[in-house]
């Protein structure tokens, strides 16, 4: 009976150890069970882009960026592509044959060619350019003794230099007035033949006076109008002295030049 008592228990104990293990080893791989769905079910995280490098610098040639300036300033530099229209005033002429003054007067025609111009500021308000073009002009007499007499034709180069006053610096409309002066240089000048067999022009020049305006299109890209007031006369002599039909005349070309273009700030 005693053995069998010792028999039971020792089997008790032995059941009693094999179901501490089993639970332990449960223990042991439910957090292994755990962490491994936790690791599964964790959400994918997307590649992030790579941010905007900063300070590039880079701005299209036709884009206003942050780094572009608005309006003009001091320091800025401009150069200028125009159509040009020249249209002369002829307001006052006198004419001589032989030295002796005669009724008529000197017209000249309208004209429109390309100008170049170039720029540059000296302060904000404060600016100086100068323009570049060349147009050729008929002459011609009218109301004299011999009726309207063709004289001829020149070209007309008058470099003008400008120092403007600019009432809204850093604005994107920035109107302007200036003064300054014009040198008239006469070149390829052609004879008309008939009475006109020899024909001279004389350089000239005078003061000028102008208004226009610019306006900030996109970027650096700028819109032009302006218009010239020249005071120019014009000095002319027909034939040689001694060919027995000396003229002489003077003319107030008094032209004024309005330009319309496009510039672009360096």
């Amino acid at each position: 009976m005693v053995k069998l008592r010792s028999l039971f228990t020792a089997l008790v104990a032995g059941v009693a150890a094999v179901s501490g293990t089993a639970a332990a080893q449960a223990q042991v791989a439910a957090p292994a069970a755990t962490n491994n769905a936790a690791y599964v079910n964790a959400p994918v995280v997307g590649q992030i882009p790579a941010a905007p490098r900063a300070g590039s610098g880079h701005c299209g040639l036709f884009e206003t960026c942050a780094s572009t300036k608005i309006g003009l300033g001091k320091g800025d530099f401009l150069i200028r592509l125009s159509a040009l229209g020249v249209m002369p005033e002829d307001r006052d002429s006198k004419v001589w044959l032989n030295g002796n003054a005669i009724p008529g007067r000197v017209k000249t025609t309208r004209q429109v060619m390309p100008e170049l111009t170039f720029e540059y500021f000296f302060t904000d308000n404060i600016s100086i350019d100068l323009i570049a073009a060349s147009t050729r002009h008929e002459v011609a007499a009218e109301g004299t003794p011999f009726g309207k007499v063709d004289v001829g034709s020149a070209w007309v180069l008058p470099p003008t230099v400008t120092l403007a006053w600019h009432f809204r610096p850093h604005k994107r409309f920035n109107p302007y007035l200036g003064v300054g002066g014009t040198l008239a240089w006469f070149h390829n000048v052609s004879p008309a033949g008939g009475l006109v067999q020899k024909l001279n022009v004389g350089v000239t020049g005078g003061p000028s006076v102008n208004a226009g305006f610019d306006y900030q299109l996109v970027g650096n890209w700028f819109f032009n109008f302006d218009v010239k007031q020249m005071f120019v006369r014009m000095h002319a002599w027909a034939n040689d002295r001694e060919s027995g039909a000396f003229i002489k005349a003077h003319d107030s070309l008094d032209p004024t030049v309005v330009g319309a273009g496009i510039e672009y700030r360096f």
